[in-house]
């Protein structure tokens, strides 16, 4: 469904209206297009006195084309405002932060980057360290209700000695790619990680299954993974066949039709996949999910049952056996759909909130044993996305679930699929038990 308001707001006449009467006003967010450079203008970038990734990430942008700059005159403009906070080792140094974002907060462009990079508060030295640098998150979330107008922030932890692994997890953060993620706190691990040949089309070779894909976000995300190399199972259930054909079709991929509720469904699925040419699975997505919604007054047992064996059980038990057979070879990737309302909850949503906290105990439950495999774990929690299902909601929550968040509109579904592209990257081998919120910065939940 088209959203009329934000329409109306980006109109000239919309525009006089929004400013006068302090309205909720939308951006035009800066999304990825094919062709695109990394970034549209020049990358201002920062660091504390001490900082280690600075200089290793001013090589990394110049290979990607980015022109660098360590300040700044008045009136020009830049794409992105990169900070370097590893050097802040207690309470009076996080005045350097002040210090770069006062006077250059206003060059930065509509649907700029804010990037502040840190060190894992418990891989520090001290407590004083250890307090900087989880000061940090109140820093990058603030900006991000502040500097409006499409602009994001995040703050990266890396971990020392996981300097050349932060590539991907920068190029997607500052690309427009990461549209609709703003506010986040992302941690990249020691280690090393590929760089992949093309990194426009760094999924190559690899051979990806994506759950739930007939239609909307599930869709969306075989488009992407299609088109970023990956061939593509669209998986789903009979019933969806024809729509399932339809995304098979459109990315050159295969389409199998599964209920993954059913008793024998993981020993089915993990036969298809030995019996491939690949003999397992490069990347797999847990996107299908359902609601059924009422009040846990009001609801009866089999919407309780049928929402968490959907959304919770059927990926715990497709896991469990797809590992135990060595389906998953080391450098794979398993990414969870999970949701803003695993974490702040929804009235009633009792058994939905429920099954995508669960979602989210799951990728901390295996990230450290999978790690040992060489298999990355992380989840994906989207907030109001534009979709049929959120189509049908009531007007009014509609409208809240669209303007209560940064952007002051919903994201789209490629926000999503883009956001698990990144975390399916050769290049994310060190990104692993994190859960990125694709909400736009939802003044919901944490």
């Amino acid at each position: 469904m088209a959203d009329r308001y934000a329409n109306f707001a980006n109109s000239g006449l919309g525009r006089t209206v929004v400013k006068r009467l302090g309205l909720p006003d939308p951006p035009r967010l800066r999304r990825f297009k094919a062709g695109d450079p990394l970034v549209s203008g020049p990358v201002l970038l920062g660091a504390a006195p001490g900082g280690r990734l600075a200089e290793p990430v001013r090589k990394l942008l110049e290979a990607a084309g980015a022109e660098i700059k360590d300040q700044t005159g008045e009136g020009v403009r830049v794409s992105a405002l990169v900070f370097d906070a590893t050097g802040i080792g207690d309470s009076d140094g996080l005045r350097a932060l002040f210090d770069f974002f006062h006077p250059y907060a206003r060059a930065l462009e509509a649907s700029g980057r804010v990037i502040v990079l840190g060190s894992p508060p418990e891989t520090t030295a001290s407590p004083s360290e250890a307090i900087a640098q989880r000061s940090l998150e109140g820093l990058t979330r603030s900006i991000g209700k502040e500097f409006g107008r499409g602009v994001t922030a995040q703050l990266v932890y890396v971990a020392p000695g996981g300097e050349a692994a932060a590539e991907s997890t920068l190029r997607f953060l500052l690309s427009g790619r990461s549209a609709y993620v703003s506010g986040q706190v992302i941690r990249v691990g020691a280690g090393a990680a590929p760089t992949p040949s093309d990194w426009d089309r760094p999924l190559d070779g690899r051979l990806a299954l994506v759950t739930g894909a007939a239609r909307g976000i599930g869709a969306a995300i075989a488009r992407v993974l299609a088109r970023d190399g990956a061939e593509v199972i669209a998986l789903d259930v009979p019933a969806a066949g024809d729509a399932l054909a339809g995304v098979a079709n459109e990315t050159r991929g295969r389409a199998l039709q599964l209920d993954l509720t059913a008793a024998d469904a993981p020993e089915r699925l993990a036969g298809y996949l030995a019996a491939g040419p690949h003999g397992g699975v490069d990347i797999l997505v847990h996107n299908a999910g359902i609601t059924r919604d009422k009040t846990i007054a009001r609801m009866d047992s089999s919407r309780w049952d049928q929402v968490i064996g959907v959304n919770l059980t059927a990926p715990e038990r497709v896991n469990g056996l797809l590992l135990e057979r060595d389906l998953i070879p080391s450098g794979g990737r398993i990414v969870g759909v999970a949701s803003i309302a695993g974490i702040a909850g929804n009235r009633g949503q009792t058994n939905y909130a429920t099954s995508k906290a669960g979602v989210i105990g799951l990728v901390q439950a295996y990230a450290p044993v999978l790690a040992e495999r060489g298999v990355t774990i992380n989840a994906v929690a989207p907030g109001f996305i534009e979709t049929a299902m959120t189509a049908k909601m009531p007007i009014g929550l509609r409208e809240a679930g669209r303007r209560l968040n940064s952007m002051s509109q919903g994201g789209l579904p490629v926000d999503v699929a883009e956001t698990i592209a990144w975390l399916a990257s050769p290049g994310s081998a060190t990104v692993t038990g994190n859960v990125v919120r694709v909400c736009g910065q939802s003044l919901l939940g944490a």
